[in-house]
């Protein structure tokens, strides 16, 4: 008999050192299900690595790890993100962005007569409600829907990651706003499908961010107030976290405030100081185009910068140059008012959960623009607490959701996985 047991001890032990020699010296399986983060206005992917348990957020298109979520139809073939970008101001009517504003979601007529005044493309809803782009290709018209859209641009992040291992990608994780109901989460599944993907789950954006901070794992962390601004939208969640488990106990927001309207501001300022300058306003398109593309590198370079110059030629001025320097205090002028309403539907949602500033346990950033300094200030002075900053505000949600893509691939070391309590809160929203 206890030959049997020194046999089976051995073994164990052969199987345990095998399992570590494995982890030490073999390299470690590739990812087999990814994290999307299909945004509003910019749009990633990323995967979680065995062994290490660190996230890789991929390197999509021109070096840029986010892509703009634009799709461009053209007679010729389709362009995304940075690409369509670029054609915008010549194709504006085949050029499409915003679209997860749309996916899923029914429309009035009104609603959608309302909609079409802040877009340069058509907007067309059929007999239930449910909108679609027109757009004309080769002298004919052709409708795309949102998750058309959508698909469009999570086929282009799937490529980048079949690019970078190698091997072919079919499974996915993907994140939602906590306020999507079950049709807008089945119809955002839908565009992971179409563009070739089996999505395994859904899951919120203010859970994923956290995930990413690894909240979830933290037993002394309760009360977390997500606040995620990016390029058009304002959204701010309090959690309730416990053991792995994600309570979404308040949500409020202002779905038309984001960076797109600090450039706008920008824009506005500079066109006027053209202006002057010419004595004649700026309305020829391509200079228009890279005036905003300048506007866009120079509130990037005002956020670990005092100062950022703009300097270009503009063609339909005879070439003229046309030089200004733009400090941080300044942009924060022209803006003061649009960084003060960020401060709006954080307190809707202390008052919605009866919760004071001292008793949210942590503050976590989402979206580029909260990387702009007085937002953080702002965010800092409003809540006695400084917010967490140690994750990439930009690449937060991407990089939760690669991590609950990981687990859900089974891949070590195993962490815990988010569960996400049904809750009944509807979004407060501010305008």
């Amino acid at each position: 008999m206890s030959s049997h047991y020194i046999i089976l001890g051995t073994s164990v032990l052969a199987v345990l050192l095998a399992g570590y020699l494995a982890q030490m010296y073999l390299p470690p399986p590739k990812p087999k299900v990814v994290g999307i983060d299909l945004g509003t206005t910019f749009s990633c992917v990323g995967m979680y690595h065995a062994v290490t348990g660190n996230v890789s957020v991929l390197t999509t298109q021109d070096g840029h790890k986010c892509i703009p979520s634009v799709v461009a139809i053209l007679d010729d073939g389709i362009l995304v993100g940075y690409d369509a970008v670029a054609q915008a101001e010549h194709n504006p009517s085949n050029t499409l962005y915003d679209a997860k504003r749309f996916i899923g979601k029914t429309f009035t007529k009104e609603e959608v007569d309302e909609a079409q005044k802040q877009y340069s493309f058509k907007i067309k809803a059929d007999q239930f409600g449910m909108v679609s782009f027109s757009v004309v290709v080769n002298s004919t018209e052709r409708l795309v829907s949102p998750e058309d859209v959508g698909s469009i641009i999570i086929g282009t992040l799937k490529q980048a990651v079949e690019r970078n291992l190698s091997v072919p990608v079919n499974r996915a994780v993907l994140s939602v706003p906590a306020e999507f109901d079950e049709k807008q989460r089945n119809f955002t599944m839908k565009a992971g499908a179409l563009a070739g993907l089996e999505i395994l789950r859904v899951i919120n954006e203010p859970t994923a961010a956290a995930m990413a901070y690894g909240l979830h794992t933290k037993s002394n962390i309760h009360n977390v107030l997500v606040v995620d601004l990016g390029g058009g939208t304002l959204d701010v969640s309090l959690l309730n976290v416990q053991g792995g488990m994600f309570l979404t106990q308040a949500m409020a927001g202002n779905n038309r405030l984001g960076g797109q309207d600090f450039n706008q501001r920008l824009l506005e300022y500079l066109l006027e100081r053209i202006k002057e300058q010419f004595k004649k306003p700026l309305t020829d398109k391509e200079d228009l185009q890279v005036l905003r593309m300048k506007v866009e590198e120079a509130k990037l370079n005002l956020t670990y910068h005092d100062a950022a110059s703009i300097s270009l030629k503009l063609q339909s001025f005879g070439k003229a140059s046309f030089k200004e320097t733009i400090t941080r205090v300044l942009f924060e002028k022209i803006n003061s008012d649009l960084f003060l309403r960020v401060l709006e539907p954080i307190d809707r949602v202390l008052q919605a959960t009866e919760l004071t500033p001292e008793e949210v346990d942590e503050i976590v950033l989402v979206g580029g623009s909260t990387r702009i300094p007085r937002v953080i200030s702002l965010v800092e002075e409003h809540m006695k607490r400084r917010p967490n900053t140690d994750v990439d505000p930009e690449l937060a949600v991407v990089t939760g959701v690669s991590v609950q893509a990981g687990i859900l691939g089974g891949m070590w070391p195993l962490t815990v996985s988010a569960v996400e309590l049904p809750t009944r809160v509807k979004k407060i929203h501010i305008h």
